[in-house]
């Protein structure tokens, strides 16, 4: 596949048709976000689908950093976030819950889940919290040559299957794997590659309290995304979010689904 060695900002294409553009946030169709844990190559992974080198701001209200950039394929134009790395999405960290937050409240259009290919198992405990919270999800496989080489096999197309999202193998720093990787953010972005997200089942007493709290969240915070998952927090007896419901911050996150802008800056607050 022919890399790009242009340096960064860039407006340049693959055969397939991905345009590089850089820090251009001017005007964007969808919203990507990037999730993944620590040390997984998920900024790798950003700067070679925007030819970004790093740039960098702070979420709205929160010391943490984050990065932004575009790319544009096949006519529409795609918004990357790059969020915090995290092991988890269960809020016990500041960089946890503005993860959580956006993918939860800013309903990105997809997820790219980066995973080490080299540590799959430790990686996929991330990805099936982020498959519980939403069904527009990609699986980047990253980091296949390291996996090689230690002699480590896997079968995407059998993991794709399982997972029930699109699994892309790639090798993000030499920039193999970003075309099929692209193909698929945006099949799942304009909906023309339909999920079946993999979700671990409740036991008979879980999922009769999930029935009955549920109905109960939707009407006390209307157009709630994901009421479901917000539920389950609840049963859990997660902390932040039931500090979060009984302030009223739950509430104050909902925003309409039509606002990218919102998405993206409205979403964590002090």
């Amino acid at each position: 596949m022919e890399s790009c060695a242009c340096g960064a900002p860039v407006s340049c294409g693959t055969k397939q048709g991905l345009i590089r553009l850089g820090i251009d946030l001017s005007h964007f169709d969808y919203v990507v976000a990037i999730a993944g844990n620590p040390n997984t190559g998920k900024s790798t992974v950003f700067n070679a689908l925007t030819g970004l080198k790093q740039h960098t701001g702070n979420w709205p209200g929160k010391t943490v950093a984050r990065m932004e950039g575009m790319f544009a394929h096949h006519g529409k134009r795609f918004k990357l976030v790059d969020l915090p790395g995290t092991y988890s999405l269960l809020s016990m960290t500041v960089d946890e819950e503005v993860a959580r937050d956006f993918l939860l409240f800013g309903q990105p259009d997809t997820t790219v889940i980066v995973v080490d290919a080299t540590n799959l198992e430790r990686n996929l405990n991330l990805v099936l919290q982020v498959l519980e919270i939403t069904d527009r999800a990609v699986v980047c496989l990253n980091l296949m040559d390291e996996a090689q080489r230690r002699g480590i096999t896997i079968d995407d197309r059998e993991l794709a299957r399982e997972l029930g999202v699109p699994v892309v193998p790639t090798v993000a720093r030499r920039r193999e794997g970003l075309d099929r990787l692209v193909e698929a953010i945006a099949g799942v972005a304009t909906g023309a590659i339909r999920t079946n997200p993999r979700r671990l089942p409740c036991d008979p007493q879980t999922q009769a309290a999930l029935d009955e709290l549920v109905p109960l969240l939707e009407n006390a915070v209307p157009g709630l995304p994901n009421a479901r998952w917000v539920a389950m927090r609840l049963l859990d007896g997660d902390e932040r979010v039931i500090e979060a419901l009984e302030n009223g911050e739950l509430a104050q996150l909902v925003r309409p689904r039509n606002s990218a802008t919102t998405r993206i800056e409205g979403v964590v607050s002090a």
